[in-house]
């Protein structure tokens, strides 16, 4: 796999890698934090997706993750300073990543914990191959907080609707094998398969017209999310009053903390 180098000498926190003509890699590369999002992460996820969408050679990109976790979602170091505003760079919503226009189909390859903005990362894809070992879940109810970048909505289009609701209001996780059942996951493969998997689908994607692919891919986004708008505006309130009770801080405190929330009503 490419190493990207900053130029202060140290990894980037995203990984960009061509695999053959029409395939790109993209890798999230803070291993030792579980891929947590802070502000360095989103605003490179984003610099890459611009690119990738701009670039007409590129057809297919895949959304993958070093380490023992795909991504543990937002640092929330960074909520807990008050710095959300980091994780939300270019108008693209979480990460750069999940509201951002995307026109080519995108594949996340899920290993261990896809938790919270991880999960929601994957969701914000149109495809899912799981490892074995990945697990999937929207704790942010345990954190005071809300799965407001696209997590109460998209979780219901691809889950059932008892499922994706027990989900949101528990925090609880989803196994590999269950999610593949359901249908949140288009393959179930052994740990460590992800990638290779990911990247068989992409070239078969590849291999065909790329205008077809694009217009099919456009028609089957509306029709799977043709009340997105409504549902958005619904969210972003949301949003707001997730975040204008002192829960939210708490939440993280308590996480960095290591103790047990004392929750307001």
């Amino acid at each position: 796999m490419a190493i990207d180098v900053q130029a202060d000498g140290q990894e980037a926190e995203v990984l960009f890698e061509r695999i053959g003509d029409h395939v790109v890699l993209l890798t999230l590369n803070r291993p030792g934090a579980h891929n947590a999002v802070n502000g360095a992460l989103a605003r490179q996820l984003g610099e890459y997706t611009m690119r990738i969408e701009a670039d007409p050679s590129i057809r297919v990109a895949i959304l993958a993750a070093r380490g023992k976790s795909f991504c543990a979602g937002v640092d929330l170091k960074v909520v807990a300073a008050g710095r959300v505003d980091e994780l939300m760079p270019f108008g693209a919503g979480f990460a750069g990543f999940v509201y951002a226009p995307r026109a080519k189909p995108w594949i996340a390859a899920v290993h261990g914990g896809a938790f919270g903005g991880g999960m929601e990362l994957a969701l914000a894809c149109d495809m899912i191959v799981a490892g074995e070992n990945a697990v999937f879940a929207l704790p942010e109810v345990k954190r005071g907080l809300i799965a407001g970048a696209g997590g109460c909505h998209r979780i219901a289009r691809a889950l059932p609707r008892a499922l994706a609701i027990e989900m949101v209001v528990t925090g609880e996780r989803l196994s590999a094998e269950r999610a593949c059942a359901f249908g949140l996951a288009n393959r179930l493969v052994p740990a460590g398969q992800e990638i290779t998997a990911a990247v068989e689908i992409a070239q078969a994607i590849a291999g065909n017209a790329p205008s077809s692919v694009r217009e099919s891919l456009r028609v089957t986004r509306l029709a799977a999310d043709r009340d997105e708008t409504a549902v958005l505006a619904a969210q972003e309130e949301a949003i707001a009053n997730v975040l204008a009770s002192p829960n939210a801080r708490e939440g993280a405190r308590a996480f960095i903390e290591k103790r047990a929330p004392a929750w307001l009503d």
